[in-house]
């Protein structure tokens, strides 16, 4: 997937979330990846994620910047990417809730913006995980991390890979999260899960993937930059 070029004056970027009407599931399905191999299962144990970051393959990321539309200074932030070890391992996920100024009510990984005293992306990555939903540091085995991802609002984002304890209890913040809930890995990590969006508007056209998850009579609609982390994350663990 192509990244966007910068913005020019003339042709102002306006971000998605802000255009009218905008509904990224009304999107039409450009395209499926189901020719890509899905991850096998023996990839996805602990010990072998723990190998994948100790000794990585050579491999690239596909996405890396958004199309910048926030005339502001970059600022570190980093997400953490919790694997629960589930008999099945799943990814815990977030939903935003709808009165935060971005990402308002969209599916994310616990995370947020770098403080002055975290140590590095991985204390904020935790720190961020327990302030939004209440996950204990020490129920949290950090085994490492993916390329930064820079969003459209200049946010230059680490994702933090690490595996929770399936015992773990959460406390969500009322003013941050709706709803935390868990996918199976396995499903993340097949590209016939992995839809790509193409969209055009203003005269300009943009591009994403989503992988919406069934989960009982709801729709999980993850897409964007969570969507775009795991679309890394699946390119590493498939290399």
């Amino acid at each position: 997937m192509p990244i966007d070029p910068a913005p020019s004056a003339a042709t102002p970027f306006v971000p998605l979330s802000k255009l009218p009407n905008f509904d990224p599931r009304a999107v039409p399905v450009a395209g499926v990846d189901s020719h890509l191999p899905a991850v096998p299962a023996a990839v996805l144990t602990p010990p072998a994620l723990r190998r994948r970051f100790t000794a990585p393959p050579a491999w690239r990321p596909e996405v890396e910047v958004e199309r910048r539309f926030a005339d502001r200074q970059p600022a570190e932030a980093s997400v953490l990417v919790p694997i629960v070890l589930r008999e099945q391992p799943t990814v815990l996920l977030t939903e935003r809730t709808t009165h935060l100024s971005t990402h308002s009510g969209q599916v994310a990984f616990p995370g947020g913006k770098r403080d002055d005293t975290d140590r590095d992306a991985a204390h904020t990555a935790l720190r961020e995980a327990q302030e939004e939903i209440g996950l204990a540091q020490e129920q949290v085995e950090v085994i490492g991390q993916l390329p930064t991802y820079t969003t459209g609002t200049m946010f230059i984002v680490t994702p933090v890979v690490a595996l929770v304890d399936p015992g773990h209890r959460l406390t969500l913040n009322a003013d941050e999260v709706a709803d935390a809930f868990e996918v199976p890995l396995a499903f993340l990590m097949d590209p016939a899960n992995h839809r790509r969006h193409v969209f055009e508007a203003n005269g300009l056209r943009r591009e994403w993937f989503s992988m919406p998850y069934p989960d009982g009579g709801t729709e999980r609609f993850i897409w964007g930059a969570t969507a775009a982390m795991l679309r890394n994350f699946y390119r590493l663990l498939a290399a």
